[in-house]
This record gives structure tokens, C-alpha cells and sequence, in this order.
């Protein structure tokens, strides 16, 4: 199981890292282009969310990997799930369904890398 984890973490700091760079690297009017939900989200969420996809991502590699700090693992995945859950109610209020797929499917991984490095599998 504990390969497990490491490749859907892996899977989820690749998923939050493109995601959070992409939020981070397009202007406003460019992404609102790309994502209708920036038109009618404040002008700072964004970038905002963007941040914290990649620290998020980050988070659920680095520091296992050198072994400095490793309950930040489970913390930076309670935190992608988090912001998971915020994406697929703000997809739901928007009537966005296809949109709740991939939320949904990253707020499962993000919470199964939780659920196993704080619970039997933690390092």
C-alpha cells in the first residue's frame, strides 16, 4: 500500500503543479477565457488557488522524499482535498456537472493519501 501512495501522490503533485502554474502563469482576461468560473470569482482567487496548488503539490512529495517534516504530507493533502471540495460545490452552484469529475476524482486521490499517511501508513 505503500507504493500505493506514493504513486497517487505523484499523480496528484503532477495534476495540482500543472494546474496551479497554469492559473499562476495566464493573465486574468486569458484565463477567464479558459475557465468560465474566474468571471465571477474575486480577481485575486485564481492566483490565490493557484498558489496553493502548488504548495500543495509540493507538499505531498517533497517532504517524504527527504525526510525533513513528513506530516506535512497529510497536511498538504487534507489541503488539496479541501480545495477540491470548494472546486465541486462551486461546481455544482454553477450547474458545471462535467466539471465534477475531475474534482471529483482528485478530492478521492488527495483524500486517500491523507487518510493513509495520517492513519497505517504514515511515515
Amino acid at each position: 500500500m505503500n507504493i500505493v501512495l506514493w504513486v497517487i501522490a505523484a499523480l496528484l503533485a503532477a495534476a495540482f503543479l500543472f494546474s496551479g502554474i497554469f492559473k499562476l502563469a495566464l493573465s486574468r482576461e486569458k484565463y477567464i477565457a479558459a475557465q468560465d468560473w474566474a468571471q465571477d470569482a474575486p480577481r485575486w482567487a485564481p492566483n490565490a488557488i493557484g498558489a496553493l496548488e502548488v504548495l500543495g503539490a509540493i507538499g505531498v512529495i517533497l517532504p517524504a522524499a527527504v525526510n525533513v517534516t513528513p506530516i506535512l504530507v497529510p497536511l498538504a493533502a487534507t489541503g488539496l482535498a479541501l480545495i477540491m471540495t470548494g472546486a465541486a460545490v462551486m461546481h455544482l452552484r454553477r450547474g458545471e456537472l462535467q466539471a465534477l469529475a475531475p474534482s471529483g476524482v482528485l478530492l478521492i486521490l488527495a483524500a486517500i493519501v491523507a487518510w493513509g499517511r495520517f492513519g497505517p501508513y504514515a511515515f
